[in-house]
């Protein structure tokens, strides 16, 4: 298989560099190892698109997210992406450090140009957030900051960019990266060689790994995790803004926000660790988050008891604690984007913008003429739920399979995970189909929905329900058909029996 550009790595900064470059008469290919995009450190975000004005513009990360946060009104819009654009965010002070801090920052987010930031007593602050505790003394409200969907944006960049002709490969494992006369060849993957002319490393986590395969590197990826609370939609009118402690020297404060979905998402904790595939929760660092943050902020959310679920996601974060967006020093036609953090998310069109820049500094012959039949959307998702009833009613008599509800908690029908399996990304086990419709995402987090999510699968892709899996590779979800079951007979190797 020979592409013109290979881009390792399928979170948001691969679909949004595969998004960008897609618009050109170029041949993309974009290769994820797991069984789905969005399954690293995109997937557990915590959903703000940030405006940078607590950042340092003179790092990268700096420059990118302030470059970023005017293009991604428009860009929500042209792919169906729910953004709130103005939710607006408060940090919380309890004493006079805290005021200290809020100063700071207030002095440095005029600096960047951010508009309508401003410290706030204790009246304004209780009137702007009923719930939170009264002790609470000021804030520092920036009336910018945004929530989104973090898999939902990055669906839709790698969706957009697979209607406009790039190709993504799932289960697609680098092995190694091939090399002549100091220039890339191509790359050896789990599922074949691929030649291409250019190479760009958007492995997340696993960045410095890939970028060690081509010369010897002078940083590494230390994942950084963060845990969550994420609250049953009961508590949704409990918090109206995204909801800062006082940031500290590893975090930007741990935060309580609302979610584009109207639950509540409490965290996150920052513990470096050494193991890159270490997602397990620990009851010592929830403890941490509820007692230091959420039981501080707001005293009427329980410990337990309405948590939906819990979660940790890991920050790939760089050795420098900064962006790293360069062309290898030693071979040509290989790109790292790497240590790509917080705000990476909100950074994301900006990055994209500036490693095509880098593309074309190369000089190779590549054709960077815009694609004349150039889609900048995609197809809009149905959301049954969003959709008045008369619509509904309509959308029904069209097509019946979107009047058989089969997530109740999260009102998703049988139509909708139907659409899912048939996205121009497919959704192809049940983890899948939950980020594409939200079945699974509810109280009984698929309690009720999963053997008949799982049925569906099955039928759709004319597979048995035995190949159904969880999440990918592995994680099968039936053993045998209980209908069916087997009795070995003798020793090993002899036949099986139907009982």
């Amino acid at each position: 298989m020979k592409t013109d550009i290979l881009i390792i790595g399928g979170g948001v900064i691969g679909a949004a560099i595969a998004h960008r470059l897609s618009k050109y008469n170029l041949d993309i290919t974009l290769v994820e190892k797991e069984s789905d995009i969005c399954m690293g450190a995109s997937k557990a975000n915590s959903s703000m698109v940030h405006d940078g004005y607590n950042v340092d513009a003179h790092k990268l990360k700096g420059k990118l997210v302030l470059e970023a946060n005017p293009y991604f009104e428009q860009l929500c819009s042209d792919l169906h992406v729910q953004y709130v654009k103005d939710a607006g965010s408060i940090v919380v002070g309890f004493n006079d450090d805290d005021l200290k801090v809020m100063k700071e920052q207030l002095e440095n987010g005029n600096k960047n140009g951010i508009k309508g930031l401003k410290i706030v007593g204790k009246d304004e602050l209780l009137e702007l957030e009923p719930y939170l505790n009264p002790e609470a003394k000021f804030g520092l409200l920036n009336p910018n900051t945004g929530l989104i969907n973090p898999f939902e944006l990055t669906m839709a960049m790698a969706e957009n960019a697979v209607i406009n002709g790039a190709k993504v490969l799932l289960n697609t494992e680098v092995k190694n990266i091939i090399i002549s006369d100091k220039k890339v060849e191509a790359v050896e993957t789990s599922q074949g060689v691929v030649e291409a002319k250019v190479v760009i490393n958007a492995a997340g986590l696993y960045a410095d790994k890939i970028a060690a395969m081509v010369e010897d590197i002078d940083f590494e990826i230390k994942p950084r995790k963060g845990q969550y609370f994420l609250y049953d939609k009961k508590w949704g009118y409990l918090v109206k803004h995204v909801i800062y402690s006082a940031p500290s020297k590893v975090s930007k404060g741990m935060i309580i926000l609302p979610t584009t979905e109207g639950n509540i998402l409490g965290g996150s904790n920052a513990t470096v660790i050494d193991d890159k595939d270490d997602l397990s929760t620990t009851y010592e660092g929830f403890q941490e988050i509820y007692v230091n943050t959420i039981s501080h902020m707001f005293p009427d959310l329980p410990r337990m008891g309405d948590v939906v679920t819990t979660f940790s996601g890991l920050r790939a974060a760089s050795t420098s604690e900064d962006f790293i967006i360069e062309c290898a020093k030693t071979v040509k036609g290989f790109i790292n984007v790497a240590g790509i953090q917080s705000p990476g998310l909100s950074s994301s069109p900006a990055i994209a913008r500036m490693v095509e820049d880098l593309v074309r500094g190369l000089n190779y012959d590549l054709n960077f003429t815009e694609r004349k039949n150039y889609r900048k959307d995609r197809p809009e998702p149905v959301i049954l739920k969003d959709l008045s009833y008369e619509e509904r009613s309509e959308l029904i008599k069209k097509n019946p399979d979107y009047g058989t509800i089969i997530c109740r908690c999260e009102t998703v029908s049988k139509g909708e995970i139907i659409d899912a399996i048939h996205r121009p990304i497919p959704a192809t086990n049940l983890d899948a189909v939950k980020r594409r419709s939200r079945a699974g995402m509810g109280r009984c987090q698929g309690g009720f929905c999963s053997p008949r999510v799982l049925d569906i699968l099955s039928k759709e892709l004319k597979v048995s329900p035995l190949n159904i899996t969880k999440k990918g590779k592995g994680s099968y979800i039936l053993i045998t058909k209980t209908k069916e079951p087997t009795l070995k007979m003798g020793g090993e190797g002899c036949e099986k029996i139907k009982l």
